[in-house]
């Protein structure tokens, strides 16, 4: 099977091409992915498979149904891109300025695209029915629930994804056990203490000293107070306060990001930032309202399901194009919101090349080794089709 398939996915290999390009060269932001699910469905229905528009405002569902094997599986791809001008000198660059694929999710549809299309070149050899979803608004961490919230889920037995990673070469896997990505929270610190003239600071609260005071104790108190074995990183984004050089601020606004990888870390965040902030404004007779937001949690990959995905990449391609990667990221994913309804493994993408500089994702110059695509294709089509062989899952 694992020949047949890549034999179906190296005859599409220029026609993927053509797909990324496209779909590179007309980004769409969150939630305005209008042209790509188009684009998209256009594509699934071309190789018979059924097509659902209109999931999650701009997300499409693709539904290949295969063999008697009762286990619904599914694999999710992301289509949006960023706020980001396109530098990288490319033909089939951009041509929307400001937008730009720099995430490489091009790359992910263009891999779920080829996915649909080699699985279903496999006719009867399909054991059982494949869901392709085609998310919208990953970047802003809401696709993923809007696509839970229109069904999307209902009846998956095991889901697949994958993520583009610049850090290791092109046409390599990256796999990751346990813990791939941190969950990522909202916080929002209000802090308010009493105006007064910046020559008499006896005589009025300063918010912006307190507030300093706050952000100092909040990373201090991670490295004191926080399991060192389960990290966490808080950034304080923004700061927002005060009206004049002169005139001590009485209102101080802060906005940031929390990450952490460790579900018990997560669960007690809230009410250990809260403490200090108390602590501190309690101390300098300030005032204060904290607002916790929760975001997406970790991407934990379920054992079973990635090491089949290991297996299949290793036979794939031999064990020198496979890497266990030895850390988490600290950056998020909302396919960690599937995870909630059903096991599932995401691996990374290698798209690095050898004899140029390989640029981080979100930055302008951001590019892809395009002879990952047939990599990626092969390993996701081979993994979902060694899943149905295994007996208990």
């Amino acid at each position: 099977m694992l020949s047949r398939i890549k034999d179906l996915a190296q005859d599409l290999a220029p026609r993927l091409i053509e797909i990324r390009r496209h779909i590179h060269g007309h980004p769409e932001l969150s939630g305005q992915e209008y042209q790509t699910a188009a684009y998209v469905a256009g594509v699934l229905s071309s190789c018979g498979i059924v097509v659902q528009e209109g999931i999650a405002k701009t997300g499409v569902i693709g539904e290949l149904v295969g063999g008697t094997d009762e286990r619904l599986v599914a694999i999710r791809t992301d289509m949006d891109a960023l706020p980001i001008t396109e530098a990288a000198p490319l033909e089939f660059a951009s041509r929307k300025m400001g937008i730009m694929h720099a995430c490489g999710h091009d790359v992910h549809t263009t891999v779920g695209l080829g996915t649909a299309m080699v699985l279903s070149g496999l006719g009867e050899q399909l054991p059982g029915n494949v869901r392709f979803l085609f998310q919208p608004a990953e970047e802003i961490a809401q696709g993923a629930n809007w696509m839970v919230q229109d069904g999307a889920m209902n009846d998956v037995s095991a889901i697949f994804g994958v993520h583009v990673f610049p850090s290791i070469p092109g046409g390599s896997i990256g796999v990751r056990y346990g813990a791939l990505t941190a969950a990522a929270d909202d916080l929002e610190i209000f802090i308010t203490g009493e105006s007064g003239h910046g020559a008499r600071p006896h005589e009025a609260v300063d918010a912006i000293w307190i507030a300093a005071q706050v952000i100092t104790t909040l990373q201090q108190a991670i490295s004191r107070t926080q399991n060192p074995l389960r990290p966490m990183v808080l950034t304080i984004g923004q700061i927002n306060g005060g009206r004049a050089p002169n005139v001590i601020a009485d209102q101080v606004h802060l906005a940031g990001t929390v990450r952490s990888l460790h579900p018990e870390t997560h669960a007690n965040l809230p009410e250990w930032i809260e403490s200090i902030v108390a602590n501190v404004c309690q101390m300098y007779g300030a005032r204060y309202e904290v607002s916790y937001r929760r975001g997406v949690p970790s991407v934990q990959n379920d054992l079973v399901l990635t090491q089949i995905l290991e297996g299949c990449a290793k036979e794939a391609w031999g064990n020198d194009r496979v890497q266990i990667l030895p850390e988490s990221s600290m950056g998020a994913e909302d396919f960690s919101m599937y995870l909630e309804h059903a096991p599932g493994t995401m691996f990374r993408l290698g798209v690095g090349f050898k004899d140029k500089p390989n640029y981080p994702l979100h930055h302008p110059q951001f590019e892809v080794n395009e002879s990952a695509i047939i990599t990626g294709v092969v390993t996701l089509a081979y993994s979902v089709y060694q899943y149905w062989q295994q007996s208990v899952l």
